[in-house]
């Protein structure tokens, strides 16, 4: 499976700020949706964090820090940003930013690696994986950094946290021989697994209505996009190309799209494509030389109904 913290971490750290690379394309087609995804681009020799349309136009660094980032996620009104940052060589904590990338804040100080944010649905909360207590394990924290508390207490690690729109569960993944999505209600009771295998699992995305996750799965021995209900049956496979490796599905607001990373085999660059839930009218967004990952999906516009951000 694509673990991009576990991958990409090391070599953030390392690489030097190299020249922009890239080759982007135009896009004038019809929109993909509407909003704007945010995604991870090594384009400049480190990862940060870029935007763009739904259609892939008017691509932009969102960040203006020097270390690396990962894992962005949209606040529910899209006026805010949490993502995963490098802030030692061992060591990441999730920050909040403003929607325009200012204003960031470190909600996790501290020596243990926190990372994959996921939001509440009315915007108070944020889910996330930390080593803290020795194994991955997921947490949640209140979005000015207090109420910290452990959700799972297993000895296998988990992570990537993702919670059901309305608000009543979070589905993860937990590795033990292999990666499985499990989901449980949000006060840390009912723990359910849904997945199961050939293969690992990973990644899971609700869609908006909660009727479906979005995951990656390489159960016929390469990652691809599948979709499933949200109890675990059902199970559909949404792309089909033995020469690329799809991953880190998100919906479109409005559930007609599911945008995701393509990576071309053997290990080449990846770059953020678009497809319907049935999927059909696949469609490449981003044409850039480095690796663009990650991607997720900001709703247009939205009532405010989390708490002021106080954010520098």
């Amino acid at each position: 499976m694509a673990r991009w913290l576990s991958i990409l971490l090391p070599l953030a750290i390392s690489l030097s700020a190299l020249p922009p690379v890239s080759r982007q394309r135009p896009t004038a087609r019809r929109p993909a949706g509407d909003g704007q995804i945010a995604f991870v681009s090594s384009r400049t020799g480190r990862y940060f964090i870029y935007v763009m349309n739904a259609d892939g136009t008017e691509q932009r660094r969102l960040t203006t820090g020097r270390a690396a980032e990962f894992h962005p996620a949209w606040s529910p009104d899209g006026t805010r940003i949490a993502f995963t940052k490098v802030v030692t060589p061992t060591n990441t904590d999730i920050y909040v930013a403003r929607a325009d990338g200012t204003g960031a804040r470190d909600l996790t100080p501290g020596p243990a690696p926190d990372a994959y944010p996921a939001w509440s649905p009315d915007g108070t909360k944020l889910a996330f994986a930390s080593r803290r207590s020795g194994s991955f394990q997921i947490y949640l924290i209140n979005v000015d950094g207090t109420g910290i508390r452990r959700l799972t207490h297993d000895t296998a690690a988990d992570d990537s946290p993702a919670w059901s729109p309305d608000g009543t569960k979070i589905a993860f993944v937990r590795l033990r021989s292999q990666f499985q999505i499990y989901a449980e209600k949000a006060d840390g009771t009912g723990e359910r697994r849904l997945t199961r295998g050939p293969g690992g699992n990973d990644a899971p995305a609700w869609s908006p209505d909660g009727a479906r996750i979005a995951f990656t799965s390489d159960r016929a021995g390469n990652d691809e996009i599948y979709v499933m209900r949200a109890d675990g049956t059902n199970l559909q496979r949404l792309t089909w190309s033995a020469l690329t490796i799809d991953d880190q599905p998100s919906w479109s607001p409005d559930g007609t799209a599911i945008v995701f990373a393509r990576g071309v085999r053997p290990p080449g660059n990846s770059q953020i494509y678009v497809m319907r839930p049935d999927s059909s009218g696949l469609r490449r967004l981003t044409y850039d030389g480095a690796d663009d990952v990650e991607p997720d999906w900001r709703r247009p516009e939205a009532p405010s109904r989390a708490a002021p951000w106080r954010g520098r």
